[in-house]
């Protein structure tokens, strides 16, 4: 965006744009993420600037704004050579924004969400621009279906790469599982899993979840998917209140077992610094016994119950049998994911990749 006017005020410099909006930009500021070599290092994108050696009042010395309006030019008392600033620089950030701003999601429930709007063939997730097609399903809904995926382990691990690196946990990296009652999580059971985040227990909870189904010979097990940002939502205006204070009180989720003991707490809502909702914890089956004082008590159980009675109610869910070479890729910290009980041979395969790698790939590819 074209630069069209400036003031220099005792503070800042004051910018008009273009489109007719206007910004200021404290001198210190401008001082702080001058671009010149000897403040920043463009091939690693990291400040060299000794920023608490920068005097609190700096002013520049001279500045002159480019014929074309297409830069800035700054001599600053403490370097020696000219600092620029183009115009699209400081476009970026010509208003305040939140600091980590992610894509505005388009909630659903069971009515409004299309199959044809989540789903995607391998072939086309896989393809060189596919990886950006799948991450703008994953940043609308929060989860997608692919479709025609080669019946083998490495079909997860060809999606999975695409976006980030795979996440070692107790489980490990890539892993394969069917019904095993000797395993010390309900997953791996063939009951009824109600709708819930995986991994409660984990300080940093995983990102994204994928599931492949390998083969199937079963009963039952209908996979579920439900919005908790649609959810989350609809708390707020039935009860703004009781939306407040499970965002407050902590909910501590807990793993015990296979010669682990796994524990972490965050409420159910989690908001970012500018009030939105970034994260839903919901795993009434990880939930780790408290004793809170009685009005919280009150208010998490009345948020359980409210809560846990929407995410099992099929005017909220997304149901689908997956089948041998179906994958469910989800955002673990929108998505609650469940499954019917079933009865038979189900065999699936499945990783977590880190959050920060699926937010790195949104950026990559400016979704």
């Amino acid at each position: 965006m074209t630069i069209i006017n400036y003031s220099a005020g005792p503070d800042g410099l004051n910018v008009e744009w273009q489109s007719g909006e206007t910004s200021e930009f404290s001198y210190f500021w401008l001082r702080d993420n001058a671009r010149d070599p000897v403040s920043f290092d463009s091939q690693s994108h990291q400040r060299e600037l000794f920023t608490a050696m920068v005097p609190a009042d700096i002013r520049p010395e001279h500045l002159q704004l480019s014929a074309d309006g297409d830069s800035f030019h700054i001599k600053w008392p403490d370097l020696d050579t000219i600092a620029e600033y183009a115009s699209g620089f400081l476009s970026m950030y010509r208003h305040p924004a939140p600091v980590t701003a992610v894509p505005a999601p388009t909630l659903w429930d069971a009515n409004s969400l299309s199959d044809d709007a989540i789903r995607i063939d391998f072939a086309e997730a896989t393809h060189n621009d596919g990886n950006a097609a799948l991450l703008k399903i994953l940043a609308a809904y929060g989860f997608a279906l692919i479709t025609d995926c080669p019946f083998e382990q490495q079909s997860v691990a060809k999606i999975a790469n695409n976006i980030g690196y795979i996440r070692e946990t107790i489980f490990g990296g890539l892993w394969e599982f069917e019904a095993n009652a000797s395993m010390a999580d309900s997953a791996y059971t063939p009951k009824e899993l109600r709708p819930h985040t995986d991994s409660t227990y984990s300080l940093d909870a995983p990102g994204l979840q994928l599931l492949l189904c390998l083969s199937y010979d079963a009963i039952g097990g209908e996979s579920v998917m439900v919005d908790g940002f649609a959810v989350a939502d609809q708390l707020r205006q039935d009860d703004a209140a009781l939306y407040d204070a499970i965002s407050r009180i902590d909910v501590t989720g807990i793993y015990k077992g296979d010669g682990t003991i796994l524990e972490a707490s965050r409420p159910i809502l989690r908001h970012d610094n500018d009030g939105q909702l970034v994260q839903v914890t919901f795993n009434n089956y990880d939930r780790k016994t408290v004793r809170l004082a009685e009005p919280d008590m009150r208010h998490l159980y009345s948020g359980i119950r409210y809560l846990d009675h929407l995410y099992n109610d099929p005017a909220y869910q997304w149901r689908h049998q997956l089948k041998p070479g179906q994958m469910l890729i989800f955002d673990n910290w929108r998505v609650l994911h469940g499954r019917g009980a079933f009865q038979g041979k189900r065999k699936m395969a499945g990783a977590y990749l880190n959050r920060e790698d699926y937010l790195s790939a949104l950026r990559m590819h400016k979704i």
